[in-house]
């Protein structure tokens, strides 16, 4: 796993061994207690690119025609925060919606990347919720507004190994306990081959940005004082509180 970390006015990625945080220096490294470093959001993206109904049962539960191509928008890097970050309700919305969605962490500077290049440019996977305040986007033709709110990209709790098989992984949501979303990967409609082929062949994607994969059925709405929870298999669990601005 790799985290993002601040120790004194020092922010830098580490690799996770148990309670200890290994930190390469170039000839030598440096190792941390976790508990003595502040966690930050496992990556600090230039974009975030987030695919819309990218879920088979999703997409029934709408009652909607499966995309041809992918949807995709954009989050701000602004709205970034990381595990256990207070999601910020803000004074001019009146519904906020969480969607858990697996996050493609991208490792090195691409474009153009065909589909069966493109675990050579992922650096891992991290649980995502892609906050939404729906009054908004329904009011909008787009949905800029409704997506971007500061604290409206929760992301971590780490990045987990390139390696992972996520073909068919358990994701689920959890409002307070209480089971909200409960689906698995094998239900995408687009696989990661073919989103990443299809984002890098419009735009340039540079080492720390996320791809958010797209979220299953139940979104539902958050409430000032909420604790969500994000749990993605062999990923990790991703905890936030909502908080009144």
């Amino acid at each position: 796993m790799i985290g993002r970390f601040r120790y004194d006015n020092e922010v830098f990625q580490g690799v996770i061994r148990g309670d200890r945080i290994i930190v390469e220096r170039g000839l030598y490294c440096d190792t941390f207690v976790l508990s003595e470093l502040e966690m930050l959001a496992p990556t600090n993206p230039s974009k975030i690119i987030c695919v819309g109904l990218n879920y088979v049962d999703h997409a029934r539960e709408l009652d909607m025609m499966i995309p041809k191509k992918p949807l995709i928008f954009l989050k701000p890097p602004s709205a970034v925060i990381g595990h256990l970050g207070k999601i910020v309700y803000p004074d001019t919305v009146e519904r906020i919606d969480y969607e858990a969605e697996l996050a493609v962490v991208i490792g090195k500077r691409c474009k153009k990347v065909p589909c069966e290049n493109v675990s050579s440019v992922i650096m891992g996977y991290a649980c995502f919720n892609d906050v939404t305040a729906r009054d908004l986007q329904k009011e909008d033709v787009q949905w800029t507004r409704s997506k971007s709110f500061d604290t409206f990209a929760p992301v971590g709790p780490f990045i987990t190994e390139p390696g992972l098989d996520i073909s068919d992984l358990s994701i689920k949501t959890r409002v307070n306990g209480k089971l909200r979303q409960d689906s698995r990967t094998s239900n995408f409609i687009f696989g990661l081959p073919e989103l990443i082929e299809f984002i890098s062949d419009i735009m340039t994607l540079e080492a720390g940005d996320i791809i958010a994969t797209g979220t299953p059925p139940g979104v539902g709405e958050l409430s000032v004082g909420d604790e969500v929870e994000i749990e993605i298999e062999d990923i990790g669990v991703l905890k936030n509180s909502v908080v009144r601005s």
